[in-house]
């Protein structure tokens, strides 16, 4: 039953990124006013903001299929889906933590709670296997 929940957590924390991603599109706002990800530390200067958002966008579509897939192939009992959704969740935090603004406000609204979900899921894997 453990599993199966955590399974279904990792495929719903996946398509959590394609929220992001539609913000960083600019398809629609999470929250009013909410920029993310201009003003990335790591990308905003460099390469302007329209870059940014498509950089973005194109980072967070990758996790969001790999999360999809690790957690679907946990549900099939598949020997694969450690390192999918090890290497995801690593990758997903590389992302926000690049995309993030440096400042400590609003951390919630810049990948911070994704940060802590993927830090708690690798845990688990790791607790699981």
């Amino acid at each position: 039953m453990i599993k199966v929940l955590f399974g279904v957590f990792i495929v719903l924390h996946g398509l959590v990124h394609l929220l992001y991603f539609g913000q960083s599109r600019r398809m629609f706002e999470l929250q009013p006013g909410m920029v993310w990800p201009d003003g990335s530390w790591a990308f905003s200067r460099f390469l302007g903001l329209e870059a940014t958002r498509s950089m973005a966008s194109v980072l967070l579509i990758l996790p969001a299929m790999v999360l999809v897939a690790g957690g679907v192939g946990l549900l099939l009992n598949q020997s694969w889906w450690p390192a999918l959704v090890v290497a995801s969740a690593v990758f997903s935090t590389a992302v926000y933590i690049l995309l993030w603004d440096g400042a400590a406000q609003s951390l919630a609204d810049k990948g911070g709670v994704g940060i802590l979900i993927n830090s708690a899921i690798v845990v688990v894997v790791y607790w699981i296997r």
